[in-house]
């Protein structure tokens, strides 16, 4: 079929025969994607001429975010304080925990396959989850606004840290891990002295990237009622309140900003 729409070049040799060149799939590859692409604007209903009348639009909220509201930031800081406490805690917790689950995912070390399989599947649908389901859903579980988004996060650390540790796991060098279990140790014994110092530099880098990350999503959970700085920002985005809003973002980066450099300094250290 490809074949017929791109026709082979002929090439005559020196010789008198005749090749064919091998003509690329890349126009094919091309051709599909154009009618992809086309087809998933239609069905989301993607107009450049909506975009073009309505950016001045964009341009004003932007206008009026560059003018933070400064009054409003004693309002800002409780609940930033809160957004900072569900991504700590769940982050911590949710790293604790994500390390003995990474063990029994770990092929090389539990050699139960029904085990091995379980854990991975279950790290495997935590990180298919969206968080701000997750969120939602410990919502109406929990009843409590902070309690859900930490939940969420928990759960999310869980998946994320677990996931790459794991990976880690089944990719150390196995000769200290097999010389301790020959001079007597348990496996357990012989992870703790040698697995454990070859993946914790890595298993500490990951969840203080886990914890960068879970601060900005943390920021937006409060659209499901799950508490937080998010709560304030749909708030003032239905008031259109734009000034107030723009001094949440003014908080929010310099607070993120402050932790990815602290956590920057930190993972340097530990590579």
């Amino acid at each position: 079929m490809y074949d017929k729409i791109f026709p082979p070049k002929r090439i005559e040799l020196e010789n008198g025969k005749v090749v064919l060149e091998k003509r690329s799939r890349v126009p094919f590859i091309l051709l599909i994607v154009f009618i992809a692409v086309y087809y998933s604007a239609q069905a989301t209903g993607f107009s450049f001429e909506v975009i073009i009348k309505r950016i001045n639009q964009f341009f004003i909220i932007i206008g009026e975010m560059l003018k933070p509201n400064w009054g409003y930031i004693d309002g800002i800081l409780p609940e930033l304080m809160t957004t900072l406490k569900m991504s700590l805690f769940g982050s911590v917790a949710g790293a604790l925990i994500a390390l003995p689950v990474a063990l029994l995912a770990s092929s090389n070390i539990i050699k139960n396959k029904l085990i091995v399989s379980f854990c991975k599947t279950v790290l495997s649908l935590l990180r298919t989850m969206p968080t701000l389901v997750t969120a939602l859903i410990a919502t109406y579980v929990f009843d409590l606004p902070a309690m859900a988004g930490t939940v969420a996060i928990f759960l999310f650390t869980i998946s994320y840290v677990g996931k790459l540790t794991y990976e880690a796991i089944e990719n150390v060098d196995m000769g200290p891990f097999e010389a301790m279990e020959s001079i007597g140790m348990t496996r357990v014994q012989a992870f703790r002295y040698a697995i454990i110092p070859q993946i914790l530099p890595g298993y500490l880098s990951t969840s203080l990237f886990s914890f960068e990350g879970n601060v900005r999503y943390a920021a937006i959970l409060g659209y499901v009622g799950a508490g937080g700085i998010g709560k304030l920002i749909n708030e003032t985005i239905g008031w259109r309140d734009y000034s107030s809003l723009g001094m949440i973002f003014v908080m929010l980066v310099i607070t993120v900003y402050l932790i990815e450099t602290v956590s920057e300094h930190f993972r340097k250290k530990l590579i």
